[in-house]
């Protein structure tokens, strides 16, 4: 008696664990996000994307400045990515300045550990003044301490991007 109460358990275990895995199968399907079996960061994320027509940052910055936004699509390297769940990531513009790149409406993130590889982001660009508690928000996602944090204390004039979908590329 006491073994069928035991097998019933782990059956009861292994088909809970089994519902729980393809809940959160589901809920990655329903975001668009796409997860390739083998669980690699290379891959596409949100929206599809056609990869012609792609521009350099220095390009986008360029129409930015004369036009106050960029909609297309521009290659580069992330440069750094929210660490509590992969929400942004940043690239380096010529100017030396980082772009705080964000996903449309919170439907698709990218893997934490994404730093360092090529991207081509399509999306819109625009100047904005982004407010302090943001610039903190962002800081506390990123891993900063809270001394650094307590430092930022002016907001930011800088460009941003919302990105309707993402390839991270293989490494060179």
């Amino acid at each position: 008696m006491k073994n069928s109460h035991l097998v019933i358990l782990a059956l009861g275990v292994a088909l809970t664990t089994a519902c729980q895995n393809q809940k959160s199968e589901t809920v990655l399907a329903e975001v668009g996000t796409e997860v390739s079996a083998s669980d690699s960061i290379p891959g596409g994320y949100g929206a599809s994307l056609d990869v012609s027509g792609v521009v350099s940052p220095a390009e986008m910055v360029l129409v930015v400045e004369k036009e106050g936004n960029f909609e297309g699509k521009i290659s580069g390297e992330i440069k750094e990515v929210c660490t509590k769940k992969g929400c942004w990531l940043t690239m380096e513009l010529p100017n030396g300045e980082n772009m705080r790149v964000t996903f449309k409406d919170y439907e698709f993130f990218v893997p934490t550990t994404s730093q360092g590889y090529p991207i081509i982001l399509e999306g819109i660009a625009v100047l904005t003044e982004t407010d302090v508690e943001t610039l903190r928000h962002y800081a506390e996602d990123g891993g900063m301490s809270k001394e650094e944090v307590a430092k930022i204390t002016e907001p930011k004039r800088e460009i941003t991007f919302e990105a309707v979908g993402v390839v991270i590329k293989d490494k060179a």
